[in-house]
């Protein structure tokens, strides 16, 4: 999400853009705790928060007519939180077997 600003070219957009970059860094930093931790206990929560709190973002913000950020928000927002039931259904699995 970091990236998308530049990708898009919708850097002159403040606050779409600063939405991404902080959003992007916290998503990372919070996959990067989940990943580097190998107890479970909730840190896989921390990114699907973020997702949503990104879901929401432009609408929240206010950038969603018709810019790349909100369609990469949204689709990308969607694939963090496939991504963090996949692992929980892991997680599940494995403690029924």
């Amino acid at each position: 999400m970091f990236l998308t600003p530049f990708v898009f070219s919708e850097t002159g957009q403040t606050v779409a853009a600063s939405t991404a970059y902080v959003l992007g860094v916290l998503i990372a930093l919070g996959g990067l705790l989940n990943a580097a931790t190998r107890q479970t206990g909730g840190l896989e929560l921390i990114p699907a928060v973020l997702a949503v709190i990104l879901f929401v973002s432009p609408w929240a913000f206010g950038f969603i007519a018709g810019t790349g950020l909100a369609w990469a928000a949204w689709i990308i927002a969607i694939l963090i939180v496939l991504m963090v039931g996949s692992l929980f259904a892991m997680q599940n699995r494995r403690a029924i077997a």
